[in-house]
């Protein structure tokens, strides 16, 4: 077969699969009430590292693990696009006059740190735990939170002040802006650990007892939990076990907590094929397959469901096997970075990725298409925007310009005075041979993959890369403290949905800006630029007036290439069927909705 029809084979063998399978977008945000009763089986990758709240701040397991037990003072509506109430109702008072604004929140009355079988007396909910918060463990650069940066404002005359917050009394509290800003509800946004508890540990120990509290030694009926579970149990390396939480304060028409499960039973394995053979053997109720297992994962499913999401009558009693749904393309992409930080500046590599056309090049020798093919088959499409579809200030005309090209890439290579030897192999002016290391989650089969497909784009321009799977945790160490990598490919979760998310990875003071965090003044004039525009345009609220920086917002990243993306999947998941479908949906903006689930 030629390149071509092999392709046409990928691609036809692909629209079969998506075929198959059963689309269901949320489009109405309804629920039916349901019945409580039932254990939901999942698993994760690896033990968490604490379960501290702040922790999680900066530890995805401990997040993951912890999400069950905290919840947000408001949620954002995608369906509908506006924030709604959730543990407190807001309001948004502007003084146009003083260019300043305030957001007054008041919590719910129903609301209560609780401890699993009544260890210890419930507690209730007050203003002042989101004071403390706020003020004594964000506001405190000791305890390090990567919310910290994020509560000050650069001013027009050039100094910064902060957001501050005010207790009103013991359900309500205000944040005081110094300046208006277009998303307060997103920059106010937070959930928060108990006050009575964290501010003890402060007040004993500082930063460092704050840090420690509830370790993974934590007897877990110590731990409150002011959402729908407990954490019951956590045995390391195997399991952890959750416990519904009958204080749980949002309840369905029949007055039952909406999280119906009475248990949750997470197991600790080690990589994704684990838990595939968990899937299948029904230990897990749910499964997003990769690549290599989506044809078994299709072919052996008994969708109970039509194609359209409507239920097959004769099948509504079926509670064996289960039904696979898919969604287009997903809102984030993974990316491949370039380490710039000066604590490298004798290495080599340094100097390379600091210049801005080896970087273009790099992006120019990713072959997305390739990607697509070999790793995806055939079912992504490359990403060369920088806001994805759902932003608002998405501009389908601003993309990226270095696109797959070897003719473009060796350009551009030359004009950084690179260049090719007798040898085969690429040198720069100084002639140190081009060779780096491409690191990634050694869990991720599909990034071992890209990475090959990288290795040899590469090596065709005579560039030695050598892929470097690497434990998770030790990536996150090597991003966040130790600066010892050259290059990365990993992605971060979701998609920016506001121009001013992610304050902490691009902007040029933050911890996870990647390539070259917690800069104590913009290293670059873009990166100054970036500064200066996001400060600015976050706080314009008429769109026509704000869409003129955020247009050259993204511009200079897709210039500049700090990070170059790589490819949106289409993504496909799995549920078990002895789940009553009813309630659940799957798209590429909330992905898989199981919160309301409950059994056949």
């Amino acid at each position: 077969m030629t390149l071509s029809e092999i392709e046409a084979a990928r691609a036809a063998g692909a629209n079969e699969l998506v075929e198959k399978t059963v689309s269901k977008p949320n489009t109405t945000n309804k629920f039916v009430a349901g019945k409580a009763g039932g254990i939901w089986n999942d698993a994760i990758m690896g033990d968490p590292k604490s379960f501290n709240m702040l922790v999680a701040e900066k530890d995805g397991t401990t997040s993951s693990v912890m999400g069950s037990l905290v919840q947000y003072l408001a949620d954002y509506d995608i369906i509908e696009r506006k924030w709604k109430p959730y543990l407190a109702d807001f309001e948004v008072k502007i003084d146009e006059v003083h260019d300043k604004l305030d957001v007054i929140y008041t919590l719910r009355d129903d609301i209560y740190w609780s401890f699993y079988e009544n260890a210890q007396p419930r507690v209730k909910i007050t203003s002042d735990d989101v004071v403390f918060w706020y003020d004594e463990i964000q506001g405190d650069e000791e305890c390090g939170s990567s919310l910290y940066n994020s509560r000050f404002m650069p001013m027009d005359d050039g100094t910064s002040a902060p957001i501050t917050i005010e207790k009103i009394d013991e359900r309500s509290f205000v944040f005081h802006f110094p300046k208006i800003i277009a998303e307060p509800i997103l920059s106010t946004n937070m959930n928060f650990g108990p006050a009575f508890l964290y501010k003890a540990a402060k007040e004993k120990g500082g930063a460092a007892a704050v840090k420690n509290l509830f370790t993974v030694a934590t007897d877990p009926k110590t731990i409150p939990s002011c959402g729908p579970y407990f954490l019951a149990e956590y045995t390391p390396g195997q399991r952890l076990l959750y416990k519904r939480n009958p204080d749980y304060w949002k309840k369905d028409e029949n007055g039952e907590n909406h999280y119906y499960p009475e248990e949750q039973i997470v197991q600790i394995i080690g990589d994704q094929n684990t838990a595939f053979l968990l899937f299948k053997q029904g230990k897990m109720e749910s499964f997003a397959p990769s690549p290599e297992q989506l044809e078994e994962v299709v072919n052996n499913s008994k969708n109970t469901l039509n194609l359209d999401g409507t239920p097959i009558e004769e099948k509504s009693s079926e509670k064996s096997g289960y039904t696979v749904f898919n969604a287009a393309g997903s809102m984030s992409a993974s990316f491949w970075s370039f380490n710039q930080n000066p604590k490298n500046k004798d290495a080599p590599f340094y100097e390379w990725f600091t210049k801005k056309e080896f970087r273009q090049a790099m992006s120019c020798l990713l072959n997305r298409e390739r990607i697509i093919q070999q790793t995806y088959r055939g079912l992504g499409e490359p990403t060369y925007s920088f806001f994805p579809e759902a932003n608002k200030y998405y501009d389908e005309n601003i993309i990226l310009q270095y696109r797959y090209s070897h003719a473009h890439a060796r350009k551009l290579l030359e004009e950084a005075r690179f260049s090719k030897h007798d040898d085969g192999f690429l040198y720069d002016e100084k002639g140190r041979k081009v060779e780096f290391d491409i690191s990634f989650p050694a869990t991720v089969t599909q990034y071992s993959d890209i990475a090959q497909i990288i290795t040899d784009e590469c090596k065709k321009e005579g560039i030695m890369v050598t892929p470097r799977p690497t434990d998770f945790q030790k990536l996150v160490d090597q991003l966040m403290s130790s600066y010892d990598w050259q290059t990365i490919m990993i992605g971060f979760g979701g998609g920016s949905i506001f121009p001013s998310q992610g304050s902490n990875v691009w902007v040029s003071d933050g911890n996870l800006h990647l390539w070259y965090p917690l800069q104590k003044s913009p290293a670059t004039e873009w990166e100054a630029r970036i500064d200066e525009i996001y400060h600015k345009a976050k706080c314009i609220v008429d769109y026509e007036k704000a869409k003129p920086y955020w247009d050259e917002y993204q511009k200079i990243f897709l210039e500049q290439c700090p990070i170059v993306y790589l490819i949106r999947s289409r993504s496909f998941f799995a549920l078990q069927n002895r789940w009553d479908m009813t309630n659940f949906y799957y798209d590429n903006l909330n992905g898989a909705e199981t919160t309301y689930l409950f059994l056949k």
